[in-house]
């Protein structure tokens, strides 16, 4: 006689479900924001949904420092701008485009949080050992759940990564072995842009899916 397997259903409601995936497809990387403050429970939760990230070995290696001086924001706002130009002589032939694009909203949103790896990391040997760079992924894994819960909350979350880590290191006293990872804006919005800021203003087009999956070889397609 056939054993016949019954599969657990652990799957969460149609509507939840639906909620999860919307937030996923709703997500934007944002630069306009409004001036009106955050409640701090909502701003606790953003860094609980941060906190609840998976980690390699469960290392935790993510630290956030919340920028709350008006004059430190703007200094870390030069250093941006510094590398923003930076960048753009780097382009060569699209450096007049990159000058034209909105980069960061540091000095109109609510919340600078500065997301950084920790110190002492070499001590974390599980999951490493052959791939250190898990530590950069696991902190890349707490921002996104910032950035989802952000969008679940209604507020636009934007990630800056134009500046000169050492300099911002510097500025903000971290530790030598430390390293900062991202200068997030967070904050209101009066609107969620509707495709991606920079597939809107025909910098880059989201790929194709099929593109990007292969099966059993590189390059080789999908079926």
């Amino acid at each position: 006689m056939p054993i016949t397997m019954t599969t657990p259903d652990h799957r969460y409601s149609d509507t939840d479900r639906a909620a999860i995936y919307r937030v996923i497809l709703e997500r934007r990387d944002m630069r306009h924001f409004l001036p009106s403050p955050i409640a701090a429970d909502i701003l606790q939760r953003l860094l609980q949904a941060a906190h609840h990230a998976p980690s390699v070995g469960f290392m935790q290696p993510w630290r956030f420092i919340r920028i709350t001086n008006p004059v430190l924001r703007q200094e870390m706002h030069s250093l941006v701008e510094q590398e923003r130009i930076q960048t753009a002589h780097a382009l060569q032939e699209r450096e007049d485009e990159f000058m034209r694009i909105k980069v960061e909203g540091m000095m109109d949103c609510a919340e600078v949080l500065v997301a950084a790896l920790s110190d002492q990391r070499e001590q974390h040997i599980f999951g490493r050992r052959t791939l250190p760079e898990m530590d950069l992924a696991s902190v890349s894994c707490a921002i996104q759940n910032m950035w989802l819960a952000a969008r679940a909350e209604g507020l636009g979350l934007g990630w800056v990564s134009l500046f000169e880590p050492e300099a911002l290191k510097k500025l903000l006293h971290m530790p030598v072995n430390s390293k900062p990872v991202a200068i997030l804006c967070i904050g209101h919005v009066s609107e969620f842009y509707s495709q991606p800021l920079l597939q809107q203003q025909n910098w880059a087009t989201r790929l194709p899916l099929e593109t990007l999956v292969y099966e059993n070889n590189w390059n080789s397609p999908c079926r």
